[in-house]
This record gives C-alpha cells, structure tokens and sequence, in this order.
C-alpha cells in the first residue's frame, strides 16, 4: 500500500504544481460534494434526476431575474432565502435590473454566488401572463431521451448454469422519457424504467417497463399557482413532516441548511418511491397561499402472514423499486396507500408562516420487527403529521423554523439563522430537538439521521472571504441520539467537523483542500461478549483538488485524497483514493468527453471513498471505492444537430488480489466490472 501512495502521491504533486491559466466546471464544485455526501449518508444514489433536469433547462432557457418569484429562484438552489429576499426588496425599491452584474449591489450576493447563476439567469424586460397564456401549448420545446446501460460481465443472478435464485429478465437496464416544456410554466411527459434483471414485454411485466410515470404541471394560471396531475412531489415546511424532493445536508455550502423549495413539485425521475400519484393545487389570492393534494398509490412491502392472530401485516416499506426475482415480484404493489395533505401559507412583507398537515391510510397495518430499536416505529394502518413552519428576514439575518408533531404526540423542532455579518463573512447555525418517537413517513429535514427521528444537535458554519480569490468554509455539528438505532444498542452522540479552503486566483484555476473529523459511537464491530457495547469510533479525511483549464477547451482536474477510520483503536482502517480529469469541451464544436483514469486502495469497507463520476446528460454516479484497485470512464458526447444529441459511457474497475467482484446475485467470476451506457436525445 505504502509503494501505491509514493507513485500516485508525486503524480498528484507534479499535477499540483503545474501553472495557473483556467478552470471550468459544469455545475459547481460544492454540489458535486453535497452529492457525495448524501451518497455517503445514505449509502446509494439517489434517482432524483430533477435537479439535473432544472440546471439543463435554465440553461437553454434562463430564468429571468427580473420577474422570477422566490419559489423559482429556490430551484437553482445556488441561492440562499436571505439572498433571495434581498433580491425581491431590492427589485421593489428600485425597479428592474439592467443586467446581471447589477446584482452585485444587491446586499448578501458576492461574485461567487454570481458567477455560478450566469449560465442560468437572464436580465429581460418579463412578457405578461397574457401573452404567455397563449404560447404555452405551441411554442414549448418537445423532448425524447432513450437510454441502455449495462454491466458487461455476467453476474450469478443472470448464469441460468447454476442453480438457485435467479433474476427473471435480461441485465440491461432501460429507460426512456418524453417531456414537454414551455419555459418555467407548463411541462408534461411520461418516463418508463426497466432496471437490470426486470423482465420487459413478457411475465409479470408484459405491458413493457416495470415503472411508468405520467405527470401535467402547470405554474401561473391565474390564481392558481400551480397545478399538478400525474405524478408529483410535495416539500412542506422544513422537512419534518414531508420533503420528496432532493436535499442535502451537511457539505462546505455552510448557507444551504435551509430547505427551499415550492410545496408542489413535478415528478418526473425512474425512482419509484419518493412521489404521491393524483392531483394537487397552489391558490394564491393575496398574501394568502394556500395547497391541497390527494394521492392514491400501490407500494412495495414486506409482507407478513400472522397465522398465530389471522392478521397480516407490512413490516416494511420496499423503496428499491427493483422486481427482478420471484420473490421481489411477490411483494409488488401489496399495499395500497391513500394520501391527502396540504398546507396555508401567508406571506409578510419580509416574513411568512404556514400551516401544514399530511395523512396517510394504508390497506394492511404497519408493523415493524420487533426489535428494541424500533420500539417507537411508525405502526397501525393510518398516520399523520402537523406542523407550523416560519422563516423572517431583518436586513442582513433570516431565521426559519419548523415545529411538528405526529399521531402519537411526540414533537419535533429545528430552528435555523443566516447571518451575512459582512460582505465577506456568512454564519448559519442549525438546532434541533426531536423526540426519540417522532416519526414521519417521508420526513427529510437538516439532520444527522436519514429521517429527522430520535436526534439533538446544534450546526453551526462560517464562511469567509478574506481576500479576493480565497475563501473560507467550516462547519461544526453536535449531535445526540436519545434512543437505540440499528446496530446501536445504546444511546449514542457523535461529532463531525470540517474545514475547507478554496484559491481561485483567476476564472482559470480553482484549488480546494479540506479536512473533515466525525467522530460517533456504534456496535462494536465481531464482538463476542453476551452484551454489545458501544465504540466511539473516529473518521478522518483529508482531501485536495485542482482544476486547471489549458485552454477554452481543455479542462485537467486532480484529487488526492486520504482517509483514517478509528486510527488508533481495534477497527483501524485506511483509504486512499486519486483520479486525473481530462475535459475537453471546445466551443462551438459538436464533441466533447470526459477521460479519468483513477487508482484506490482501502484496508476495507469501512474506509471506503465516494467520488462523483461525470456522466451522460441528466445522470452522474458516485460509486463507493473499497480494496484496491484501478477505474478508468470515458464520457463522449457528440451532437448530430442541434436537435439530435448521443451520448456513450464506458467505465471500468479493476481490483487487484481478487477473484470475484460483488456479492450474492450481482457476484460477477473475476476482478473486472465493466459498465457501458448509450443515451440519445432527440428535441423538437
């Protein structure tokens, strides 16, 4: 290991040190982290692509600075609320911007915050709604996109040879999806997702795709806000008691705790679980808004016969969305869940307050397994949730807020500021107080814990620009669990600390090295005493990268990055982890492509790193790297027209001192897995 560090870590000195002339990035390096992060958290990627299908859409079609309203502002999710109050009052008091660099007089937005809204934002004198009315249905923009992906080495579950279980369908993945947009105001289209291993036009899936997905969305109908038919996603409040679309928690953007997003949201991605089916409506008729939703939906669950009480029940929630084998299959849409909810809002000149409320019926009772840890889970066949959320800006400080309660009466709070205390230095502080039998069914708010349950903690972040072309960002989070988790048999508390520093000397070259401690107690691991006790187990990393951009076209990019797990204790682990990009993306020109070629070794999983991958469009992947070994993609796009748009993915990891790769039915015979992707896109 000690010989793979010395060669990878001078290549990335030589790297390092090269000369400083340009840089470019297609969406900013703090999301490519958050991204990480969450993946990390959750230990899998997300299917929420609507980010990624936003950012491409302002891009071909910029949001006009001047006539957008706060929920529209809050997609790019590049600005913070404080910044966009600060917009809007600085809008009503002295009229329309003139141009975009206008916004630099605008309190609490640095260039930095700019320069990343360039490429989505435009400064135009706005159309009425009148003359908009009229061109929604024929002057929007029609688009198809058709993808096949696949893992080239056949794995256990698809080598009919061998005997067991068996995936029922092929191993190519499919997925296709037709859209229509006019600007930011209408759009509708149809998704279908077949995952590897799903059978296609033939057994249980004979109608084609496993998955498919329809939804209408309209914004700006008069008083109705927005209108939502189909398939839709509702965020509430702060996120205790309802949040489906993306979000992210803990990263370097020390302003983004705050949830930000319109209650409705158009659903239009290949997961399968985080959405509500039916209708929902925004009304808004003075500083009164007001949302009402219903969904009915068929879930996957875990179904249980209790032959001792003739009762059968759901022990949990299947959110995978694969039905590959006999078994997957049989636990397809076995629970029907009914769904109404809603929420009123009232906005203030610099403050605004709601009111939200969800409840769901199921068909079979919810029962988890009865473990010690699940003592306060989510149980019956019926649940709801009520809050009250808030947020208020005074000049340069915004503080927000939820409190929430469920069925059973336990409580939720999380109460956040933002401070811009100087133009060249931010604080936000994040605290929240959950109960250790809180529960919510699609809860996602600004916490430790997947779902904001059983949790205490207090955040606090700074960022600071000392001088032009640095900046500072560091975060502290505290953080206690009052109750048992799975695999902590105790309560439990941790800590997790970071610091990064970034140079832009020039728009050429961006260098960044952080250095992140978590420190948090479980199990400990392989013990064999009758009682388990709890480890307090450290994590550290350290990371450094720079982008150097050659030239208008040529982008080189470099990560070294080191990690020690529990370093001086019993379950000692170490990860090391280096990749060089090479971007081309001439301007004007009809190809572009990506080519990394990466090395990694880890004593385990335990230590493993993420690292995000550039992808074909509307799709990225941050793979989990443990072992040892080497990765290579090769990213290519090539444009046939302005209309007609191909992509191809090729990625491969090698392992080294390895005779297989993976585990159960995805064991492949071998130390390669080889990855091939094929998109089109075709707009009309």
């Amino acid at each position: 290991m000690k010989k793979g560090f010395s060669i990878i870590f001078v290549l990335g000195i030589v790297f390092f040190y090269l000369p400083s002339r340009g840089w470019g990035q297609e969406i900013p390096v703090s999301t490519e982290q958050q991204l990480e992060n969450l993946t990390d958290a959750d230990q899998g990627e997300t299917e929420d692509d609507t980010y990624l299908q936003e950012l491409d859409h302002f891009r071909r079609n910029p949001l006009n600075i001047n006539s957008a309203e706060a929920d529209e502002l809050k997609q790019l999710r590049i600005v913070n609320d404080l910044q966009i109050a600060n917009l809007i009052s600085y809008r009503n008091l002295f009229g329309k911007l003139i141009n975009i660099y206008e916004l630099q007089a605008v309190p609490a937005w640095d260039v930095n915050t700019i320069r990343k809204l360039l490429p989505f934002i435009t400064a135009a004198t706005p159309l009425s709604l009148s003359e908009e009315a009229g061109r929604r249905f024929s002057d929007g923009e029609h688009s198809l996109l058709l993808r096949v992906s696949q893992v080239l080495e056949k794995a256990d579950g698809f080598n009919k040879a061998t005997g067991g279980t068996k995936y029922l369908g092929s191993p190519q993945r499919f997925f296709f999806r037709y859209r229509y947009t006019y600007k930011n105001l209408l759009q509708f289209g149809i998704v279908g997702d077949k995952d590897a291993g799903e059978q296609f036009l033939k057994g249980i899936q004979n109608k084609g795709f496993d998955f498919y997905s329809f939804h209408l969305f309209a914004r700006k109908i008069g008083i109705i806000q927005s209108l939502a038919i189909g398939d839709f996603s509702v965020n509430m409040g702060q996120g205790l008691i309802q949040w489906q679309g993306l979000a992210f928690k803990k990263s370097v953007d020390v302003m983004g705790v705050k949830r930000q997003s319109a209650v409705l949201r158009p659903y239009s991605s290949a997961g399968e679980f985080y959405f509500h089916r039916g209708a929902g409506i925004t009304i808004k008729k003075g500083r009164i808004e007001s949302t009402a939703f219903v969904s009915f939906r068929k879930l996957g669950g875990n179904f249980v016969a209790d032959t001792v009480n003739n009762e059968d029940f759901i022990s949990s929630f299947l959110t995978s969305g694969y039905h590959r084998t006999a078994s997957e299959n049989e636990d397809r849409n076995n629970l029907s869940q009914t769904t109404i909810g809603g929420n009123i809002l009232y906005r203030g000149n610099r403050w605004q307050v709601g009111v939200n409320g969800i409840h769901y019926n199921f068909s079979l009772p919810i029962e988890k397994r009865n473990e010690p840890y699940n003592l306060y889970a989510i149980s019956g066949k019926q649940w709801y949730n009520f809050s009250v959320d808030y947020s208020y800006t005074y000049k340069n400080l915004h503080v927000f807020g939820e409190a929430a309660t469920d069925k059973n009466n336990n409580k939720a709070f999380i109460n956040g500021l933002l401070l811009s205390v100087d133009p060249r230095v931010d604080i936000s502080f994040v605290q929240r107080t959950i109960n250790k039998g809180y529960q919510s069914i699609n809860g996602n708010a600004f916490t430790e814990n997947t779902y904001p349950t059983n949790e205490t903690g207090f955040y606090a972040g700074v960022t600071i620009r000392p001088a032009i072309g640095w900046r500072i960002d560091a975060y502290g989070d505290i953080y206690k669990f009052p109750w048992l988790k799975y695999l902590v048999d105790a309560p439990s508390s941790g800590k997790d600390y970071l610091a990064q520093v970034t140079y832009t000397p020039n728009r050429q070259v961006e260098v960044y090295t952080r250095f992140r401690n978590e420190t948090r107690q479980s199990n400990q691991s392989d013990n064999t005493t009758v009682t388990n006790f709890l480890a307090t187990i450290p994590r550290q990393s350290w990371r450094t990268q720079l982008m150097y951009k050659i030239n208008p076209a040529i982008t080189l990019r470099n990560r070294i990055e080191l990690l020690w797990y529990d370093n001086n204790g019993v379950n000692k682990e170490n990860g090391f982890l280096t990749f060089f990009d090479f971007i081309f993306k001439p301007m004007l020109k009809p190809v572009s492509g990506v080519l990394r070629l990466q090395y990694f070794e880890t004593d385990g999983y335990d230590s493993r790193i993420y690292a995000y991958e550039n992808d074909v469009l509307y799709s990225y992947s941050i793979p989990a790297f443990s072992d040892k070994g080497f990765r290579y993609y090769l990213t290519v796009n090539y444009d046939l027209s302005k209309k007609v748009s191909l992509w191809l993915r090729w990625a491969q990891t090698i392992y080294k001192n390895r005779n297989t790769v993976g585990s159960g039915l995805n064991e492949i015979q071998g130390n390669k897995r080889t990855e091939l992707k094929l998109q089109a896109r075709y707009i009309f």
